[in-house]
């Protein structure tokens, strides 16, 4: 079910890390080696993976690495969207991509990279095609996003909303599939590229496009999917049994899950972006979902890990 655990998602982008109260990225250093730590105790042949950052800034890579976050990760990821949000070119990525592999020696992967149709469905076409050809072969893991178009009457997740402009509503339009399902262009060559090429797709609390997204993979060729179980969320009424449904849908496929957003009252400050007062707790989170979501041939926990959703 579980084939690898993400630790965080964008942790150097301020729409998911609060750099006012971490400015060092220490804080988020700790946390995710406590957290990597924890996931290895539960199962010690889980790959782990640094949540994919955006901005691609080796910096950051040397910063981690000094901090020594990178003993307890197995692989490192990278973001990037250079036809909506980076000031880069798309033909860049190979040269992105070095740039990282030149500051470690942790198998690199690509967890997002997306084109929208906010412009123009041909130019999401144009760049999954292009985007294909840079990446396919160039990185140990490849997930395309999104599956679906965000609803419109759903808010980003983005700190400062419609102040970003058109930034801001791009979000909306990253979808091969248009919000009410029909498909964009892009999705009927798609397929070409599966299972080379995989896909990321967040689902939110109790979504409604669950069992459709599954029919969706399923006639893609999509085997690698990433998506994410948020400590956020694990404190909403139910939240165990719409993981336990989330994840029962998915079990056909590999899933990379992201563990990331800390509750209102779990951070410095309350909101999702902020570091928890105290990173055990969310390394608990973490240990405690996969003991929850074992893989096949891991060996069982010898206890479950402590996790309070009070």
């Amino acid at each position: 079910m579980i084939e690898a655990a993400m630790i965080w998602n964008e942790p150097n982008n301020k729409s998911h890390w609060d750099p006012e109260l971490d400015p060092g990225w220490t804080r988020f250093g700790e946390m995710a080696k406590l957290a990597g730590a924890a996931i290895a105790d539960v199962d010690p042949d889980l790959p782990r993976v640094l949540g994919g950052m955006s901005p691609i800034d080796p910096g950051f890579v040397r910063n981690l690495a000094a901090q020594g976050v990178f003993d307890h990760m197995d692989a490192l990821a990278v973001h990037g969207f250079p036809l909506d949000w980076n000031l880069w070119s798309i033909h860049d990525w190979p040269a992105k991509l070095e740039e990282i592999r030149a500051v470690t020696a942790l198998p690199l992967w690509v967890s997002e990279v997306g084109v929208s149709t906010f412009g123009a469905d041909e130019v999401q076409l144009w760049g999954l095609q292009r985007t294909a050809e840079l990446l396919i072969g160039r990185a140990e893991r490849i997930h395309w996003y999104s599956l679906y178009d965000l609803p419109k009457a759903w808010e980003a997740t983005t700190r400062h909303k419609e102040a970003e402009g058109s930034s801001y509503y791009r979000h909306f339009a990253m979808g091969l599939l248009r919000e009410d399902g029909s498909p964009k262009p892009a999705a009927e060559i798609f397929a070409r590229y599966t299972p080379a090429m995989g896909l990321c797709q967040w689902f939110h609390y109790e979504d409604h496009r669950l069992d459709d997204a599954v029919r969706w993979m399923k006639r893609l060729g999509v085997r690698k999917l990433r998506t994410g179980l948020s400590w956020a969320d694990s404190f909403r009424p139910n939240a165990l049994d719409w993981f336990d449904r989330q994840m029962d849908a998915l079990g056909d496929f590999d899933v990379t899950v992201t563990f990331c957003f800390t509750p209102e009252h779990r951070g410095l400050a309350p909101h999702h972006t902020s570091p928890p007062v105290d990173p055990r707790e969310f390394a608990d989170f973490c240990a405690a979902m996969i003991a929850r979501y074992p893989r096949v041939s891991a060996r069982p926990a010898a206890a479950l890990p402590r996790f309070s959703t009070g």
